[in-house]
């Protein structure tokens, strides 16, 4: 018995050797490459338009104070193109705090729910939020409504929540929801990976909130919130309160500093660049219709070919709860080995997500994506998966 499995681990690592060598052998002809190799859902393409533009200002604006005018117009230029981009309604407010989306929910915990939060989890970020919250003794323990990856679950209105949290765009699974307000309440959405390519209603959302390092083009580090009437009045009551709020995540403070074109320390002053000047090419294209539009489209042209090669079929099967940006596709070849040879070949980041657990790749396509590319994308993946 001893020798048979010996014999068994043996032959599997003759083949793991096999595969690696084809993996590095495998050259995709350039007719087939797409320009531009970044098809991630974690920090996705930025512009070069973009870096150009910042690079031409470098030496007046990099390392300057955060509190001066060069920057502060920047934080000015984000603040105000963001609320004409998402037609904002009046007396919502755009606020800029450091720590990324992440930080966020801590954030939130702290300075948003005001006893009782319910949260939709159905992935790996949405179920990161309601960790969070349960981990915080000052609050009650949160409700959870979950559903299986690749599907998304439904709020349900409770007189004993105070705020719903929801997420607009599942990055782990390939999963998006529309927003409604589900009952009497704070309604927060994570937008990380919706923001800028999803279409939203505003009215239906107190605190819409994300990462500029998707849509957006930029880095991350940074969170952006858009705040409704009822949620400045939630966070600058509970500021009030007495409550204890670590000055870091203090919602008040960010919204003080906001209101300055500032934020509370130090932010990334190229992230913040890049996402203003991503905001303006945005709005000269057309505007969140114009981005909404370009990214059906081109993870329309995704799902139609998982759906027509034989080798593949999108994870998610609700059409209607199918992500337009982060597309998970299942291949009943080795998906892994796939991602391996078009990452060799300068095709990065289609990788599945590493806790799913799942044989597929994940596509990001999102508004500096270009259409060409992606029809490169597929023609690239058929190539290897031929010759695997």
């Amino acid at each position: 018995m001893r020798c048979e499995i010996l014999l068994m681990f043996q032959y599997l690592g003759v083949v793991a050797e096999t595969l690696v060598i084809m993996t590095q052998n495998i050259r995709i002809p350039s007719h087939l490459l797409p320009s531009d190799g970044r098809f991630g859902s974690g920090p996705t393409k930025v512009r070069p338009e973009g870096l150009d533009a910042l690079v031409a200002v470098a030496d007046v604006y990099l390392g300057t104070s955060h509190r001066q005018s060069g920057v502060r117009d920047v934080v000015h230029r984000i603040r105000f193109g963001l609320a004409e981009l998402f037609s904002i309604p009046d007396g919502y407010e755009v606020v800029l705090g450091n720590g990324g989306a992440t930080a966020f929910w801590d954030a939130a915990a702290f300075g948003l729910i005001e006893r009782r939060s319910q949260h939709l989890s159905f992935g790996a970020f949405s179920a990161r939020f309601a960790s969070v919250v349960a981990a915080m003794p000052h609050l009650e323990t949160p409700e959870v409504i979950e559903s299986p990856a690749g599907t998304h679950p439904t709020p349900a209105p409770n007189a004993d929540i105070d705020l719903y949290a929801l997420t607009h765009n599942e990055t782990s699974t390939g999963v998006a929801m529309s927003l409604l307000r589900p009952g009497a309440g704070i309604v927060a959405v994570d937008a990380t990976s919706a923001a800028g390519a999803l279409p939203v209603d505003m009215n239906e959302v107190d605190a819409y909130y994300f990462s500029p390092q998707k849509a957006f083009g930029a880095d991350g580090g940074l969170w952006v919130a858009m705040l409704s009437p009822l949620a400045i009045e939630r966070i600058e009551r509970i500021a009030a309160s007495g409550r204890a709020i670590p000055p870091f995540l203090d919602l008040a403070s960010a919204l003080h500093n906001s209101r300055l074109d500032q934020t509370f320390n130090t932010p990334s002053l190229a992230t913040l660049f890049l996402l203003g000047t991503q905001i303006d090419w945005m709005i000269e294209q057309g505007g969140l219709s114009w981005a909404v539009d370009r990214c059906r489209a081109m993870s329309g042209s995704v799902y139609e070919w998982a759906e027509r090669v034989p080798y593949a079929s999108p994870f998610v099967k609700d059409r209607e709860m199918r992500s337009p940006v982060t597309i998970t596709v299942n291949l009943t070849t080795n998906a892994a080995a796939v991602s391996q040879v078009l990452r060799s070949n300068g095709i990065l980041d289609t990788e599945a997500y590493r806790k799913l657990g799942e044989n597929q790749l994940r596509i990001g396509v999102w508004p500096a994506t270009e259409p060409g590319d992606v029809e490169r994308l597929l023609a690239s993946i058929e190539y290897v998966v031929d010759r695997l």
